[in-house]
């Protein structure tokens, strides 16, 4: 933790883009231009309707340019929202929903783990703004998941003195400044017990869902509109990591493993709480 590190010359943080005219014209997850993706393989929807044609609430699509064997986008509503901070409860639960069922499907097709993520911002990976998250699907859990297996889990010994780091908690879900967080105003979001139950099957993850839309709406008052990445961690004590890309990973990140945050988790728990949700 290193706050005089943010003084140095040039260090400034990246912003999201405004939207422009092209991009509201040429949105290929807008409603109205299903045409313009791979043909459905799930979707919510108040009515029936034929496969891709208006009239649904979330939709599930393959990655036009998968880097795995299987890899969907959820897009999240049909208006174009830009962020989970333009959605709703009721928008959030939904696209809980599609997760677990694309989830269900997946492990009945021998995927053994679906990594769910959400990039916002060029700078954090996105390629296009209408809010959307994808579903990697696995053959086995990835190492950083797997690290967190067997043993004493750390979480746990995190989620037992939290009070410093402590922002929002509700519904059994907590939400904290992370202790060891890499970049400035890192956040973790997690069940305040471990039950061993599954992310994808756990009736926590709707309210997971909205206590990260207000996660980021917190943040973008404290720090702006930032860009940021947020996945699901679904190990034995599962949780959601969230990353805003307030500062570029350099070489002493990268080839050192060693982190260096300018704000300290305690000053980001406190700058938080302060503001509404």
């Amino acid at each position: 933790v290193a706050p005089e590190r943010a003084r140095r010359p040039g260090a400034k943080h990246p912003a999201l883009e405004p939207p422009t005219e092209e991009e509201l014209e040429s949105c290929p997850f807008c409603e109205g231009r299903e045409g313009r993706t791979p043909p459905e393989t799930f979707v919510i929807a108040e009515q029936a309707r034929d496969p891709d044609t208006p009239g649904w609430q979330v939709r599930v699509v393959p990655n036009l340019f998968p880097a795995f064997e299987r890899q969907e986008v959820v897009v999240h509503v049909p208006r174009h929202a830009r962020s989970l901070t333009e959605l709703d409860e009721e928008e959030l639960g939904r696209i809980a929903e599609a997760w677990r069922r694309r989830a269900e499907a997946a492990h009945s097709e021998g995927f053994a783990y679906v990594h769910a993520f959400v990039n916002e911002g060029r700078e954090a990976g996105a390629s296009l703004p209408h809010s959307h998250s994808q579903l990697v699907w696995l053959r086995e859990p990835p190492p950083a998941v797997a690290a967190e297996s067997g043993g004493e889990c750390g979480l746990c010994s995190v989620l037992s003195d939290r009070t410093n780091y402590e922002v929002a908690a509700g519904d059994g879900l907590v939400l904290l400044a992370a202790p060891a967080g890499r970049l400035p105003y890192e956040l973790l979001l997690a069940p305040t017990e471990h039950t061993g139950e599954r992310a994808f099957e756990s009736e926590l993850l709707p309210g997971a869902l909205g206590l990260l839309g207000e996660a980021l709406r917190r943040l973008h008052a404290v720090a702006g509109a930032v860009p940021l990445n947020a996945w699901v961690h679904d190990g034995d004590h599962w949780h959601i990591e969230i990353v805003p890309r307030l500062s570029v990973l350099a070489s002493i990140e990268l080839g050192a493993g060693i982190y260096v945050n300018t704000v300290p988790p305690e000053r980001a728990a406190a700058a938080l709480r302060e503001v509404a949700g």
